[in-house]
């Protein structure tokens, strides 16, 4: 029977998955990151080609494997497409994790239930659950690799096979990354708990090296090899430049799909403080509490704090950084966090974990209240009619793709004469747009964002004169200069 304190954290957890679970319906995807992704799915169900991502009709996203696309695409086929279910996936990997972490708390007599509600409500957790990337999945593997590497030393060594499974995963689901992440913090650990001259024979001892690898390449490898195949080309710029040159030069300038994010070196420290908020600011007190139980580290605590510092430790030197990369640092924050108050539990838990759902809710009022117009197109394009065609001038985002259903096309004033439609949509930014020039001086304004505008306009065959100037009367194409 639950005790009334279990009752109470079960109730908290139960609620605060619930409501991420129904948010995943409640806001539109995001530029840039949810956008993309969201569309990559959607052109791998339309087109049919499982093999190579899409960024675009005919060009292929070398950028990342397929995993987080297979996932969506996978949601939306079997359902529908829309925001949830392209979530959805996200959020089930997200409750596999859980479920992983917690089932490997249990072997230690670490309170499932403690971990479980822990994990859950770290904010970067509890954002990325359910949200369209590729980090979630990579969370998953990265997951069970330090899980089966762990219990291979301390139960059976069949347990490493979990992690090689993992390591699997991570290839399919952000590349080598995975094994970087992971090679960090297993041999840390080794080092630290093992010293330099016995490790290695105690990693030969318990881990099934040469099986192991084997099975991880059996995972990952056949799509590399299909991949390159497809599209010759995609090995070298995805080992290389997604894998060293995005890592050592912050200005890349060979990124295909975009641009880098510049960041100062280290500042993915600060990441982690913030985003594994609020359980980040238990770390001394825990550490401290851990330290005077045994006298000492032991082997566990030892183990989680390399798990925690590994995404740490490789992106501190990187430039090209964004808050989810702390995500893999996650479960072993909360392990260690519920680790340190196994007997008693921690102090006010439900009432420390309520808040990242409560902010949730709160976030999602203030996204409803006009902040999603700015961060996606959806509304944007929702206020025209289905009668016409849409075109995006200078600039295109990846949310004006996925609401148009791929349908939307960029143009500019040399590709202005392939527009052959009487009347058709054009997606403009204020500051692109002149009024003096065509297809301005042709366009009523439908709708507009603080960025950006709906218009409506017609070719030039099709406007007489008369037309024009009865439009210039009360149109508000001349009011957007003054945006």
């Amino acid at each position: 029977m639950l005790s009334i304190r279990q009752k109470q954290l079960l109730g908290v957890l139960i609620t605060a998955l619930f409501i991420r679970l129904i948010s995943l319906h409640f806001y539109p995807l995001m530029d840039t990151t949810e956008a993309r992704y969201g569309e990559m799915a959607r052109l791998m169900v339309e087109t049919g080609n499982w093999l190579t991502p899409l960024f675009d009709y005919g060009v292929p996203f070398w950028g990342k494997p397929p995993l987080q696309n297979w996932m969506s695409a996978g949601s939306i086929a079997l359902f529908t497409n829309n925001e949830f279910f392209l979530r959805l996936p996200h959020f089930i990997a997200g409750l596999f994790t859980l479920i992983a972490v917690a089932l490997f708390a249990k072997q230690f007599a670490i309170s499932r239930l403690n971990v479980a509600l822990v994990l859950s409500t770290i904010c970067v957790f509890y954002v990325c659950l359910g949200t369209v990337m590729t980090d979630m999945g990579l969370l998953f593997a990265v997951t069970l690799a330090y899980i089966g590497f762990y219990l291979a030393f301390t139960k059976h060594k069949s347990f490493a096979y979990i992690g090689f499974i993992g390591l699997g995963i991570g290839l399919l689901a952000k590349g080598p990354v995975a094994l970087v992440i992971f090679f960090i913090g297993s041999g840390l650990w080794l080092l630290w708990h093992f010293g330099a001259v016995k490790m290695w024979s105690q990693l030969v001892i318990k881990v099934p090296l040469i099986s192991g690898f084997a099975l991880m390449l059996l995972l990952a490898a056949p799509w590399y090899w299909m991949a390159e195949q497809a599209t010759p080309g995609f090995l070298e710029y995805f080992l290389i430049g997604e894998h060293y040159s995005r890592f050592v030069d912050s200005g890349w300038q060979g990124d295909l799909y975009g641009s880098a994010h510049d960041q100062p070196r280290g500042k993915i420290w600060l990441f982690f403080a913030f985003a594994g908020l609020p359980w980040t600011l238990f770390i001394p007190a825990a550490l401290y509490k851990l330290y005077q139980r045994h006298n000492g580290f032991d082997g566990l605590t030892k183990f989680l704090i390399c798990w925690m510092l590994s995404p740490l430790i490789l992106f501190t030197l990187a430039g090209n950084i964004l808050p989810a990369y702390v995500l893999p640092a996650a479960p072993a924050l909360a392990l260690l966090v519920a680790y340190a108050w196994k007997e008693h539990g921690v102090a006010h838990l439900a009432k420390v974990a309520a808040f990242i759902p409560v902010l949730l809710l709160v976030a999602l009022a203030m996204v409803n209240s006009g902040i999603d117009k700015q961060k996606s197109d959806k509304w944007l394009l929702s206020q025209r009619s289905e009668d016409h065609r849409v075109f995006y001038w200078l600039q295109q985002e990846f949310s004006g793709r996925y609401y148009t259903q791929g349908q939307a096309k960029l143009i500019d004033q040399n590709t202005l004469q392939e527009v052959t439609q009487s009347q058709f949509y054009l997606v403009a930014h204020h500051k692109h747009i002149d009024v003096s020039l065509p297809p301005f001086s042709r366009c009523i304004q439908q709708a507009n964002t603080q960025d950006k505008s709906l218009l409506l306009c017609r070719s030039s065959a099709s406007t007489s004169a008369s037309e024009l100037k009865a439009q210039s009367d009360d149109l508000a194409v001349e009011q957007l200069s003054r945006h």
